[in-house]
Protein backbone atom coordinates (compact mmCIF):
# COMPACT_ATOMS: atom_id res chain seq x y z
CA UNK A 1 0.00 0.00 0.00
CA UNK A 2 1.21 3.39 -0.87
CA UNK A 3 1.80 5.77 1.97
CA UNK A 4 -1.09 7.98 0.95
CA UNK A 5 -4.46 6.79 0.40
CA UNK A 6 -5.73 9.36 -2.92
CA UNK A 7 -9.55 8.27 -2.05
CA UNK A 8 -10.20 6.81 1.33
CA UNK A 9 -14.10 5.74 2.48
CA UNK A 10 -13.33 6.27 6.25
CA UNK A 11 -10.92 8.41 7.76
CA UNK A 12 -10.26 7.77 11.22
CA UNK A 13 -8.58 10.38 14.00
CA UNK A 14 -7.83 8.63 16.85
CA UNK A 15 -6.57 11.08 19.51
CA UNK A 16 -5.16 10.97 22.84
CA UNK A 17 -7.39 11.99 25.13
CA UNK A 18 -7.37 16.08 26.27
CA UNK A 19 -5.55 16.60 22.98
CA UNK A 20 -7.83 19.26 21.06
CA UNK A 21 -9.55 16.52 19.15
CA UNK A 22 -12.88 18.12 19.61
CA UNK A 23 -12.03 21.25 17.97
CA UNK A 24 -10.36 19.05 15.17
CA UNK A 25 -14.07 17.32 14.66
CA UNK A 26 -15.70 20.52 14.85
CA UNK A 27 -13.34 21.88 11.93
CA UNK A 28 -14.67 18.43 9.84
CA UNK A 29 -18.21 19.54 10.71
CA UNK A 30 -17.57 22.74 8.82
CA UNK A 31 -16.31 21.46 5.71
CA UNK A 32 -19.57 20.06 5.30
CA UNK A 33 -18.49 16.99 2.67
CA UNK A 34 -17.93 14.29 5.23
CA UNK A 35 -20.16 12.26 7.09
CA UNK A 36 -18.50 12.56 10.86
CA UNK A 37 -18.74 10.73 13.92
CA UNK A 38 -17.57 11.83 16.99
CA UNK A 39 -16.03 9.38 19.34
CA UNK A 40 -18.70 6.89 18.58
CA UNK A 41 -16.42 3.63 19.84
CA UNK A 42 -15.58 5.46 23.17
CA UNK A 43 -19.43 5.78 22.91
CA UNK A 44 -20.07 2.05 22.82
CA UNK A 45 -17.79 1.66 25.80
CA UNK A 46 -19.07 4.34 28.07
CA UNK A 47 -23.07 4.31 27.21
CA UNK A 48 -23.44 1.17 25.44
CA UNK A 49 -24.22 2.50 22.05
CA UNK A 50 -24.08 5.05 19.71
CA UNK A 51 -25.71 6.41 15.83
CA UNK A 52 -24.45 5.95 12.80
CA UNK A 53 -26.60 7.18 10.11
CA UNK A 54 -29.42 7.37 12.28
CA UNK A 55 -29.27 3.84 13.71
CA UNK A 56 -28.07 2.51 16.51
CA UNK A 57 -25.54 0.17 16.96
CA UNK A 58 -23.94 -1.68 20.16
CA UNK A 59 -21.08 -3.40 19.47
CA UNK A 60 -17.94 -2.43 18.09
CA UNK A 61 -18.50 -5.24 15.04
CA UNK A 62 -21.49 -3.70 14.64
CA UNK A 63 -19.91 0.19 14.42
CA UNK A 64 -17.63 -0.94 11.76
CA UNK A 65 -19.99 -2.26 9.61
CA UNK A 66 -22.41 0.53 9.84
CA UNK A 67 -19.75 2.46 8.80
CA UNK A 68 -18.64 0.52 6.09
CA UNK A 69 -21.86 0.85 4.77
CA UNK A 70 -22.66 4.26 5.04
CA UNK A 71 -18.89 5.14 3.51
CA UNK A 72 -20.34 3.46 0.33
CA UNK A 73 -22.76 6.40 -0.40
CA UNK A 74 -20.39 9.04 1.79
CA UNK A 75 -16.89 9.58 2.95
CA UNK A 76 -16.52 9.05 6.59
CA UNK A 77 -14.91 10.60 9.11
CA UNK A 78 -14.65 9.69 12.63
CA UNK A 79 -12.25 10.63 15.79
CA UNK A 80 -11.91 8.92 18.72
CA UNK A 81 -9.99 8.51 22.00
CA UNK A 82 -7.69 5.84 22.98
CA UNK A 83 -8.18 6.76 26.81
CA UNK A 84 -9.54 2.85 25.82
CA UNK A 85 -8.20 -0.27 24.19
CA UNK A 86 -10.63 -1.63 21.63
CA UNK A 87 -10.03 -5.33 21.10
CA UNK A 88 -12.28 -5.33 17.89
CA UNK A 89 -10.17 -2.67 15.88
CA UNK A 90 -7.26 -4.58 16.62
CA UNK A 91 -8.58 -7.90 15.15
CA UNK A 92 -9.60 -7.10 12.22
CA UNK A 93 -7.20 -6.82 9.44
CA UNK A 94 -9.54 -5.61 7.01
CA UNK A 95 -10.54 -2.47 9.13
CA UNK A 96 -7.23 -1.45 10.09
CA UNK A 97 -6.21 -1.69 6.31
CA UNK A 98 -9.08 -0.20 4.30
CA UNK A 99 -9.26 2.77 6.55
CA UNK A 100 -6.73 5.93 6.32
CA UNK A 101 -5.34 6.10 10.17
CA UNK A 102 -4.23 9.10 11.59
CA UNK A 103 -3.05 9.86 15.43
CA UNK A 104 -3.09 13.12 17.04
CA UNK A 105 -0.33 13.32 20.62
CA UNK A 106 -0.14 15.67 23.27
CA UNK A 107 2.58 15.25 25.84
CA UNK A 108 1.99 12.98 28.64
CA UNK A 109 2.24 15.79 31.43
CA UNK A 110 -0.19 17.61 29.80
CA UNK A 111 -2.78 15.35 29.15
CA UNK A 112 -2.72 14.37 32.93
CA UNK A 113 -3.36 17.78 34.33
CA UNK A 114 -6.11 18.52 32.46
CA UNK A 115 -7.72 15.07 32.44
CA UNK A 116 -7.25 14.82 36.30
CA UNK A 117 -9.59 18.50 36.46
CA UNK A 118 -12.16 16.85 35.19
CA UNK A 119 -11.45 13.20 36.56
CA UNK A 120 -9.33 12.77 39.71
CA UNK A 121 -10.22 9.68 39.75
CA UNK A 122 -8.53 8.78 36.89
CA UNK A 123 -6.23 5.63 35.94
CA UNK A 124 -2.97 5.52 34.26
CA UNK A 125 -4.57 3.87 31.26
CA UNK A 126 -6.53 7.49 30.58
CA UNK A 127 -3.61 8.95 29.28
CA UNK A 128 -3.94 6.99 26.27
CA UNK A 129 -0.71 6.91 25.09
CA UNK A 130 0.24 3.15 25.39
CA UNK A 131 -2.76 1.91 23.89
CA UNK A 132 -2.59 4.47 20.37
CA UNK A 133 1.11 2.95 20.10
CA UNK A 134 -0.38 -0.59 20.19
CA UNK A 135 -3.02 0.99 17.31
CA UNK A 136 -0.04 2.08 15.60
CA UNK A 137 1.86 -0.74 15.80
CA UNK A 138 -1.25 -2.77 13.84
CA UNK A 139 -2.34 -0.59 11.19
CA UNK A 140 1.87 -0.27 10.18
CA UNK A 141 1.77 -3.64 9.85
CA UNK A 142 -0.49 -3.82 7.26
CA UNK A 143 1.28 -1.49 4.84
CA UNK A 144 0.08 1.86 5.47
CA UNK A 145 2.18 4.64 7.17
CA UNK A 146 -0.13 6.77 9.93
CA UNK A 147 -0.12 10.04 10.11
CA UNK A 148 0.72 11.81 13.72
CA UNK A 149 -0.13 15.48 14.35
CA UNK A 150 1.22 16.81 17.19
CA UNK A 151 -1.20 18.87 18.85
CA UNK A 152 1.18 21.90 19.66
CA UNK A 153 0.79 22.13 15.74
CA UNK A 154 -2.80 22.19 15.89
CA UNK A 155 -3.04 24.84 17.71
CA UNK A 156 0.14 27.46 16.77
CA UNK A 157 -0.33 26.99 12.99
CA UNK A 158 -3.64 25.47 12.47
CA UNK A 159 -3.85 26.55 9.22
CA UNK A 160 -1.08 24.72 7.89
CA UNK A 161 -1.29 21.73 10.03
CA UNK A 162 -4.89 21.35 8.68
CA UNK A 163 -3.58 21.63 4.79
CA UNK A 164 -0.82 19.08 5.59
CA UNK A 165 -3.46 16.54 6.96
CA UNK A 166 -5.74 17.03 3.64
CA UNK A 167 -3.30 16.11 1.89
CA UNK A 168 -2.18 13.44 3.81
CA UNK A 169 -5.20 11.89 3.67
CA UNK A 170 -6.47 13.13 0.15
CA UNK A 171 -9.09 15.73 0.96
CA UNK A 172 -9.18 19.35 -0.47
CA UNK A 173 -8.11 22.35 1.60
CA UNK A 174 -10.76 24.43 3.49
CA UNK A 175 -8.89 27.22 4.63
CA UNK A 176 -12.93 28.43 5.82
CA UNK A 177 -13.29 25.47 8.16
CA UNK A 178 -10.80 26.82 10.54
CA UNK A 179 -13.56 28.90 12.44
CA UNK A 180 -17.11 27.66 13.14
CA UNK A 181 -19.90 29.44 15.41
CA UNK A 182 -19.41 29.13 18.86
CA UNK A 183 -21.99 26.38 20.62
CA UNK A 184 -22.08 23.02 22.02
CA UNK A 185 -23.13 19.83 19.40
CA UNK A 186 -25.99 17.00 19.76
CA UNK A 187 -22.83 14.53 18.95
CA UNK A 188 -21.30 15.54 22.59
CA UNK A 189 -24.36 16.49 24.26
CA UNK A 190 -23.60 13.07 26.66
CA UNK A 191 -19.98 14.10 27.49
CA UNK A 192 -20.43 17.95 27.14
CA UNK A 193 -18.50 18.94 29.85
CA UNK A 194 -15.04 17.28 28.51
CA UNK A 195 -16.13 19.86 25.48
CA UNK A 196 -16.62 22.99 26.96
CA UNK A 197 -13.91 24.83 25.45
CA UNK A 198 -14.55 23.98 21.71
CA UNK A 199 -18.52 24.71 22.65
CA UNK A 200 -17.59 28.36 23.84
CA UNK A 201 -14.59 28.29 20.39
CA UNK A 202 -14.79 30.03 17.19
CA UNK A 203 -11.58 28.06 15.89
CA UNK A 204 -8.22 27.12 17.21
CA UNK A 205 -6.86 28.49 19.86
CA UNK A 206 -3.10 28.42 21.61
CA UNK A 207 -4.34 29.08 25.36
CA UNK A 208 -2.55 27.63 28.00
CA UNK A 209 -4.36 26.49 30.90
CA UNK A 210 -2.76 26.60 34.73
CA UNK A 211 -3.65 23.91 36.55
CA UNK A 212 -3.87 23.24 40.42
CA UNK A 213 -2.87 19.78 40.27
CA UNK A 214 0.26 18.60 37.44
CA UNK A 215 3.08 16.00 37.10
CA UNK A 216 5.19 18.65 39.17
CA UNK A 217 2.92 18.23 42.40
CA UNK A 218 1.21 15.22 42.37
CA UNK A 219 3.35 12.06 42.50
CA UNK A 220 0.40 9.73 40.88
CA UNK A 221 0.42 11.93 37.99
CA UNK A 222 3.98 12.15 37.60
CA UNK A 223 4.22 8.40 37.57
CA UNK A 224 0.96 8.31 34.71
CA UNK A 225 2.66 10.61 32.71
CA UNK A 226 6.53 8.72 33.21
CA UNK A 227 4.87 5.41 32.03
CA UNK A 228 3.42 6.71 28.51
CA UNK A 229 6.18 9.22 27.98
CA UNK A 230 7.82 6.55 25.82
CA UNK A 231 4.92 5.88 23.67
CA UNK A 232 4.63 9.64 23.26
CA UNK A 233 8.63 9.80 22.24
CA UNK A 234 8.22 6.86 19.84
CA UNK A 235 5.16 8.94 17.88
CA UNK A 236 6.82 12.08 18.24
CA UNK A 237 9.34 10.51 15.96
CA UNK A 238 7.15 10.13 13.44
CA UNK A 239 4.95 13.32 13.38
CA UNK A 240 3.91 14.76 9.87
CA UNK A 241 6.92 18.15 10.11
CA UNK A 242 4.45 20.92 9.70
CA UNK A 243 6.82 23.48 8.13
Amino acid sequence: MNDRQDTPRIIALWSAPRARSTAFFRSIVERGDLAALHEPFCNIVDFGETAVDGKTVRTEGELIAAMRALSARRRVFFKDTTDYRYPAILADARFLREVRHTFLIRHPDEIAASYYALRPEMSAKDIGLEQMYELYEAVSATGQRPVVLDSEDLVSRPDRTMAAFCAAVGLPPRPEALHWRPGSREEWQRTDRWHTDVSNSSGFTAKSTQYAVTVHNNELLAEFSARHEPFYRALFDKRLIVA
